[in-house]
């Protein structure tokens, strides 16, 4: 196959430790596909020496790029900020962490070689986590699924490889609220899957709240993907309303036909009480959708980017 460049973003916050190790595998694995390459730090603004740690490295090898962000806008803009100023044929998203072995970037590479756009990898197994960690992760994008209009395949995260047709895909889409591996999939194009067995962490704990962050992704994968969720309160809405007729009839028969004395009012109370909770619910609900919209009517930077460091001085 001709000659192609391959990019490599890893969005990366207070991870001084992570660095080197991940550099050190890293490059062996490029070295090995003898392609051209750049590897880009994509980093929310740490506390620690990452920034330092980064530059050291940039100066050792001419490969390495680095993008600092304006202020901490978190996991998902800082990857969308590496993609979108990414200058490869095929670029790979991939934590910092050793989790998701850089060796499988081979594995995506030769995919893509065959003919695929997009080439995501799939987990077998995950090493090193809890079983509630697990469990989460078993039933999120089932129920994401279920819930969405695009099928995002289960038992991924944002490690993949992408080509720069989707790349240039993706850059159309104008949404404030980012959720990469839902673009992807919004995307199209042909996909194909590599499985792994995903490692325990190497150095230190993660810095980002990676629990919270699943959160915050799978919610934005529900609402910005789709109107199920609209279409099913409208359901419930119709039975409560077909209950509460049916309730007022029964009221109606007692009271007026029957005659009875004893009224259901400790039950009506209890109604009353279960279809406030189910308007606050509603609301809730609507409000998901309404601030979206009006983060995206804003028009706001989906990240601002404070230095670009190429490092073309060889």
């Amino acid at each position: 196959m001709e000659s192609y460049k391959l990019s490599i973003v890893v969005p990366v916050y207070n991870e001084e430790n992570g660095i080197e190790p991940f550099l050190e595998r890293t490059e062996k694995v490029v070295d090995e596909l003898g392609c051209d390459y750049e590897i880009i730090f994509s980093l929310d603004p740490s506390t620690d020496r990452t920034y330092e740690v980064i530059k050291e490295n940039m100066k050792r090898n001419h490969h390495i790029k680095l993008i600092t962000m304006s202020r901490r806008f978190r996991q998902a803009a800082a990857t969308m900020a590496g993609v979108l100023n990414c200058s490869g044929d095929i670029c790979v998203v991939i934590d910092v962490d050793l989790q998701d072995p850089p060796e499988v970037i081979t594995e995506l590479v030769e995919k893509w070689q065959e003919g695929y756009d997009v080439v995501y990898a799939q987990r077998i197994d995950r090493q090193g986590e809890t079983k509630i960690r697990k469990l989460i992760d078993l039933t999120a994008y089932r129920v994401i699924n279920f819930l969405s209009d695009v099928e995002i395949p289960v038992d991924t995260a944002d490690f993949r490889l992408i080509n720069r047709r989707v790349i240039e895909e993706i850059r159309k889409m104008p949404e404030t609220n980012m959720f990469f591996r839902g673009m992807v999939s919004y995307v199209g194009f042909k996909q194909t899957a590599v499985r792994y067995h995903r490692e325990a962490r190497e150095a230190d704990v993660s810095k980002y709240n990676r629990l919270w962050g699943e959160f915050r992704m799978g919610f934005h994968g529900i609402f910005c993907f789709s109107s199920k969720p609209l279409e099913y309160v409208t359901f419930l809405g119709g039975f409560m309303t077909g209950f509460g007729v049916l309730l007022s009839c029964i009221y109606f028969f007692e009271k007026v036909i029957l005659r009875k004395a004893k009224t259901l009012v400790s039950g009506l109370t209890a109604l009353i009480w279960f279809i406030g909770g189910l308007n606050v619910f509603v609301s809730g609900l609507l409000g998901e959708y309404i601030t979206r919209i009006y983060d995206d009517v804003k028009g706001r930077q989906r990240f601002i980017i404070d230095e670009f460091d190429e490092n073309k001085n060889d």
